[in-house]
């Protein structure tokens, strides 16, 4: 029995599928919960707080951001498993125990992977719109839903001078 391309071409593509259909299965029912595993987030928690100091901001911003970073990582069971290794070499490297000047070099030793790049991209992009963190850095806010800058303070330019207004003769004059 002769195999023809479109066999073999229709064969591959089959067991592509078999493959990555039970692959699937098997990899979301590992137990990679990070957000459930306190130690994992106590960590994280450091890294960002590390990554992104300020003295004023609680608790509730880099916790809730941590779990963003959670989330993050989790789109493919790959991404997942990539992450959970690489928080766990951070773990197990002593970050906890550090202090922040040697954790912040620590950090800055492994700027340039992968899993430093999602912690910060996300970090970035969550920890500054957690409404929390408006308060404490004295932002009021989005505007729009309360109908703009404009009746709102933007217009409230006491430590300025008045504006000296003259008109203009045009050229020559």
């Amino acid at each position: 029995m002769e195999t023809t391309k479109r066999q073999l071409l229709i064969g591959t593509a089959t067991a592509t599928l078999m493959v990555s259909g039970l692959t699937k299965v098997a990899f979301a029912k590992l137990p990679l919960d990070l957000g459930g595993d306190s130690a994992a987030k106590k960590t994280l928690v450091k890294m960002i707080r590390v990554m992104f100091p300020h003295k004023t901001f609680g608790n509730g911003p880099y916790e809730r951001t941590a779990d963003a970073v959670f989330a993050a990582s989790a789109k493919t069971p790959a991404d997942k498993i990539a992450f959970f290794a690489s928080l766990r070499d951070v773990q197990e490297s002593g970050f906890d125990g550090l202090d922040d000047d040697k954790a912040y070099a620590a950090l800055k030793s492994m700027e340039n992977t992968d899993f430093f790049k999602l912690v910060k991209g996300t970090t970035v992009t969550t920890l500054y719109d957690d409404p929390e963190v408006w308060t404490v850095l004295g932002y009021e806010g989005p505007s729009f839903d309360k109908g703009g800058y404009i009746h709102r303070g933007f217009n409230d330019l006491d430590w300025l001078p008045d504006p000296r207004i003259d008109e203009y003769a045009g050229a020559g004059q």
